[in-house]
C-alpha cells in the first residue's frame, strides 16, 4: 500500500470526503486529464487546453495538486524558469477513477471523443497499462537528465 500523506485539517474522516477536498474541482481534474491523455507537463500546454482555464485559477490549482502529492514540478532544463509538471505514483494512480468517470459519463451523458470511449471499452486493463507505462518513462527520461 502506498505511503500515506499527511493532510490539511478536514471535514471530516470519510475517504470520499478526502478525494472530493483534494480533488472536488473541474480544473484539478482537467488538469490530471490533460497529463494523462494528452501528456500536458507545461504551464502553457495546461492553457492552451480546449476548457480555457485563467491563469490564476491554473497557477492555483498546480500549487494545490503539489501540495497534495499529486504532482511534482521541475526547472525545465532548456530553459530553467519554467516548470515541468509530473504526475507522481499518487497522480497515476488515479488513472482508473478518470477511466471510470469518462465511461460513467459516455454511458448517461452525450459526449464527444468516442475514439477514447471506445479504446477504454475495448480493453480498459491494456489502456491503464499505456498510461503508466508513458509516465514511467517520462520519470525515467527526467532523472536521466
Amino acid at each position: 500500500m502506498p505511503k500515506k500523506t499527511s493532510s490539511p485539517k478536514r471535514r471530516s474522516g470519510c475517504p470520499l470526503n478526502a478525494s472530493v477536498e483534494i480533488l472536488g474541482d473541474r480544473w484539478s481534474l482537467l488538469i490530471i486529464r490533460d497529463m494523462m491523455l494528452r501528456g500536458f507537463r507545461s504551464y502553457k500546454e495546461f492553457l492552451e487546453s480546449y476548457e480555457r482555464i485563467a491563469t490564476n485559477i491554473l497557477a492555483d490549482r498546480l500549487r494545490k495538486l503539489v501540495a497534495h502529492g499529486i504532482i511534482t514540478t521541475e526547472r525545465d532544463p532548456s530553459d530553467g524558469r519554467k516548470l515541468i509538471y509530473s504526475l507522481t505514483t499518487k497522480g497515476i494512480d488515479l488513472a482508473p477513477v478518470l477511466t471510470e468517470m469518462v465511461l460513467w459519463a459516455a454511458g448517461h451523458e452525450d459526449t464527444g471523443n468516442q475514439t477514447l470511449v471506445r479504446l477504454m471499452q475495448k480493453d480498459k486493463e491494456k489502456f491503464l497499462a499505456a498510461v503508466r507505462q508513458r509516465w514511467a518513462e517520462k520519470s525515467i527520461r527526467s532523472t536521466a537528465n
